[in-house]
């Protein structure tokens, strides 16, 4: 690059000159699925949190003379089969939805995360032999039908269904909470804490579960996507929130005899249900690359 000034150019040209000829940066994300999952499960928990404000009608609302509206201005979703406003009823279909997933995964990680990390602590014939020998038996049947057999043991509605899908999560938990006991458990802290005189329980849970609780937070917003669809597919079938609550599991099941009248009936709550599974889905693969790139 020449250092004589171009004498065609002013000073402050001259001095900005080599800055034209740089190629321009291009703005990139870093981390797409951690940005995008996380604004998606905002405005999700967001819609939640203000249905009742934002909501242009009630849930249960009839209106005989709205009966099967297309969508419109008044009725932006359209109306069901007995006038109901579809808009309100999806939103405050998914504070139904979230309620029931966030109380089955307290109840999954609530039994999986404390087993898992005494079966890792302690291992021997008590994780060998019992404790991992009952988390292959529930984990020997698949989750959705696990789930649903429950269910239909408990009964229907929403503790039930919470009760039914968190049973099903526990081997998960359990599993990421043993598997992270035993990468902590050769650190040169628990040896520490030990000669303190520490008690096996504050090792555990003082210690140790702080230090593992980063891959249970990722394994949990991944979870929280199957409680998602193990909750619609139960209302689907009568087996978790009864009618009038809304839900978008029950919308579904009622819009089933109408897909030719009335298709919007089965296309907002199934786009409701797709991108609540997708947030969840991008926001815990998003951590998981964030925290692997922290690592590394």
């Amino acid at each position: 690059m020449s250092l004589v000034p171009e004498p065609h150019l002013s000073p402050v040209e001259q001095t900005s000159a080599p800055a034209r000829n740089l190629p321009r940066r291009r703005i990139r994300l870093a981390n797409p699925s951690l940005v995008i999952g996380s604004i998606l499960v905002l405005f999700i928990l967001g819609v939640t949190l203000l249905a009742p404000y934002i909501s242009p009608y009630g849930p249960n609302q009839v209106n005989y003379s709205a009966v099967l509206q297309a969508p419109s201005a008044h009725h932006w979703f359209g109306t069901d089969q007995l006038g109901r406003d579809q808009l309100a009823r999806i939103l405050f279909g998914a504070r139904t939805s979230m309620e029931v997933s966030v109380g089955s995964l307290v109840v999954g990680a609530g039994i999986g995360v404390p087993v898992g990390l005494i079966a890792g602590y302690y291992r021997g014939f008590l994780d060998t032999w019992i404790i991992m020998r009952i988390i292959d038996a529930i984990q020997a049947f698949p989750f959705l039908i696990l789930a649903l057999v429950l269910a239909a043991m408990l009964g229907p509605g929403s503790r039930n269904a919470m009760i039914a899908i968190g049973i099903g999560l526990v081997p998960t938990f359990a599993r990421t909470a043993r598997a992270q006991m035993l990468q902590e458990l050769g650190k040169d802290y628990i040896d520490a804490a030990r000669v303190a005189g520490c008690t096996h329980a504050r090792i555990i849970f003082r210690h140790i579960l702080p230090n593992a609780l980063t891959p249970i937070i990722v394994q949990a917003t991944l979870a929280m996507a199957s409680s998602i669809v193990a909750e619609a597919s139960l209302e689907y079938l009568g087996l978790g929130v009864q009618p009038p609550t809304a839900s978008w599991g029950s919308m579904l099941q009622s819009a089933q005899g109408y897909l030719q009248l009335a298709p919007w009936l089965v296309v907002f709550p199934g786009l409701a249900l797709v991108l609540s599974v997708v947030s969840f889905n991008l926001l815990g693969d998003g951590i998981q690359r964030w925290l692997n790139r922290k690592i590394s």
